[in-house]
Protein backbone atom coordinates (compact mmCIF):
# COMPACT_ATOMS: atom_id res chain seq x y z
CA UNK A 1 0.00 0.00 0.00
CA UNK A 2 1.53 3.64 1.25
CA UNK A 3 5.48 3.32 1.71
CA UNK A 4 6.06 6.81 2.16
CA UNK A 5 3.65 9.68 3.96
CA UNK A 6 3.64 13.37 3.78
CA UNK A 7 2.17 15.20 7.00
CA UNK A 8 1.44 18.68 6.71
CA UNK A 9 1.04 20.49 9.82
CA UNK A 10 0.43 23.66 11.27
CA UNK A 11 0.56 23.25 15.09
CA UNK A 12 -3.18 23.32 15.54
CA UNK A 13 -5.03 20.72 17.50
CA UNK A 14 -6.97 19.08 14.37
CA UNK A 15 -3.24 19.00 12.65
CA UNK A 16 -1.69 17.59 15.57
CA UNK A 17 -4.62 14.88 15.84
CA UNK A 18 -4.35 13.96 12.10
CA UNK A 19 -0.80 13.58 12.63
CA UNK A 20 -1.42 11.16 15.43
CA UNK A 21 -3.38 9.21 13.06
CA UNK A 22 -0.81 9.56 10.27
CA UNK A 23 2.00 7.94 12.32
CA UNK A 24 -0.28 5.46 13.64
CA UNK A 25 -1.36 4.02 9.66
CA UNK A 26 2.38 4.59 9.00
CA UNK A 27 3.21 2.29 11.91
CA UNK A 28 0.64 -0.25 10.84
CA UNK A 29 1.59 -0.51 7.08
CA UNK A 30 5.28 -0.28 7.66
CA UNK A 31 5.88 3.32 5.92
CA UNK A 32 8.06 6.15 6.69
CA UNK A 33 7.05 9.65 7.44
CA UNK A 34 7.51 13.28 5.89
CA UNK A 35 6.68 16.12 8.27
CA UNK A 36 6.10 19.50 6.81
CA UNK A 37 5.32 22.90 8.21
CA UNK A 38 4.90 25.76 5.74
CA UNK A 39 6.12 29.16 7.05
CA UNK A 40 4.92 32.22 6.01
CA UNK A 41 6.49 34.68 3.72
CA UNK A 42 7.67 37.75 5.25
CA UNK A 43 5.83 40.75 4.05
CA UNK A 44 5.96 44.44 4.95
CA UNK A 45 2.36 44.85 3.83
CA UNK A 46 0.00 42.35 4.57
CA UNK A 47 -3.90 41.11 4.97
CA UNK A 48 -2.95 38.25 7.12
CA UNK A 49 -3.73 40.36 10.93
CA UNK A 50 -1.52 37.66 12.94
CA UNK A 51 1.70 39.43 11.46
CA UNK A 52 0.72 43.25 10.59
CA UNK A 53 2.45 43.98 13.57
CA UNK A 54 5.48 41.53 12.78
CA UNK A 55 8.84 42.54 11.74
CA UNK A 56 11.80 40.37 10.41
CA UNK A 57 13.56 40.65 13.46
CA UNK A 58 10.00 40.35 15.82
CA UNK A 59 9.66 37.91 19.11
CA UNK A 60 6.84 36.09 17.49
CA UNK A 61 9.50 33.59 16.58
CA UNK A 62 8.32 31.12 13.49
CA UNK A 63 11.16 29.41 13.34
CA UNK A 64 10.72 28.38 16.66
CA UNK A 65 6.61 27.35 15.87
CA UNK A 66 8.05 25.43 12.93
CA UNK A 67 10.59 23.91 14.89
CA UNK A 68 8.08 22.87 17.62
CA UNK A 69 5.20 21.25 14.63
CA UNK A 70 7.62 19.53 13.55
CA UNK A 71 9.21 18.08 17.32
CA UNK A 72 5.67 16.84 18.23
CA UNK A 73 5.25 14.73 14.87
CA UNK A 74 9.02 13.54 15.43
CA UNK A 75 7.63 11.99 18.68
CA UNK A 76 5.22 10.59 17.63
CA UNK A 77 7.10 8.64 15.19
CA UNK A 78 10.04 8.02 17.31
CA UNK A 79 7.11 6.21 19.65
CA UNK A 80 5.94 4.21 17.09
CA UNK A 81 9.24 3.27 15.83
CA UNK A 82 8.46 5.12 12.01
CA UNK A 83 11.61 6.38 10.15
CA UNK A 84 10.99 10.28 10.26
CA UNK A 85 11.81 13.26 8.20
CA UNK A 86 11.29 17.13 9.11
CA UNK A 87 11.22 19.80 6.49
CA UNK A 88 10.63 23.15 7.12
CA UNK A 89 9.38 25.26 4.07
CA UNK A 90 8.36 28.75 2.93
CA UNK A 91 5.38 29.99 1.28
CA UNK A 92 2.38 32.59 0.71
CA UNK A 93 0.44 29.00 -0.28
CA UNK A 94 1.32 26.19 1.72
CA UNK A 95 -1.03 23.92 -0.22
CA UNK A 96 2.00 24.58 -3.33
CA UNK A 97 4.17 23.81 -0.97
CA UNK A 98 2.59 20.55 0.04
CA UNK A 99 2.37 19.38 -3.38
CA UNK A 100 5.63 20.24 -4.57
CA UNK A 101 7.00 18.47 -1.60
CA UNK A 102 5.72 15.76 -1.62
CA UNK A 103 6.96 15.47 -5.71
CA UNK A 104 10.71 16.38 -4.25
CA UNK A 105 10.31 13.71 -1.13
CA UNK A 106 8.95 11.34 -3.20
CA UNK A 107 5.37 10.76 -1.20
CA UNK A 108 3.20 8.58 -2.17
CA UNK A 109 0.58 9.81 0.03
CA UNK A 110 -0.50 12.80 1.56
CA UNK A 111 -2.23 12.52 5.46
CA UNK A 112 -3.65 15.65 6.50
CA UNK A 113 -6.10 17.29 8.64
CA UNK A 114 -9.45 19.26 7.55
CA UNK A 115 -9.80 22.50 10.08
CA UNK A 116 -13.77 21.89 9.17
CA UNK A 117 -14.23 25.39 8.34
CA UNK A 118 -17.80 26.04 6.75
CA UNK A 119 -19.52 29.00 5.40
CA UNK A 120 -17.79 32.54 5.50
CA UNK A 121 -14.81 31.08 7.55
CA UNK A 122 -13.68 28.87 4.99
CA UNK A 123 -14.52 31.47 2.06
CA UNK A 124 -11.78 33.88 3.97
CA UNK A 125 -9.87 31.77 5.39
CA UNK A 126 -9.62 29.18 2.44
CA UNK A 127 -9.24 25.25 3.03
CA UNK A 128 -5.52 24.51 2.16
CA UNK A 129 -6.92 20.56 2.18
CA UNK A 130 -9.56 21.04 -0.77
CA UNK A 131 -6.69 22.30 -2.43
CA UNK A 132 -4.77 19.86 -2.15
CA UNK A 133 -7.44 17.15 -3.23
CA UNK A 134 -8.12 19.42 -6.29
CA UNK A 135 -4.20 19.82 -7.59
CA UNK A 136 -2.74 16.69 -6.41
CA UNK A 137 -2.62 13.07 -8.31
CA UNK A 138 -1.66 11.44 -5.00
CA UNK A 139 -4.04 10.09 -2.74
CA UNK A 140 -4.80 11.85 0.25
CA UNK A 141 -6.16 10.73 4.02
CA UNK A 142 -8.01 13.28 5.48
CA UNK A 143 -8.44 13.16 9.59
CA UNK A 144 -11.77 15.35 10.35
CA UNK A 145 -12.06 16.71 13.81
CA UNK A 146 -14.89 14.81 15.54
Amino acid sequence: MFQHLLIPTDGSPSSESAARQAVALAARLGARVTALTVKPAFHVFTLRPEVVEDTRGSSWDVDLHARNHLAFVESLAAEARVPFEGVTAQGDHPWKVILETARERGCDAIAMASHGRSGLERFLVGSQTQRVLAHTPLPVIVFRER
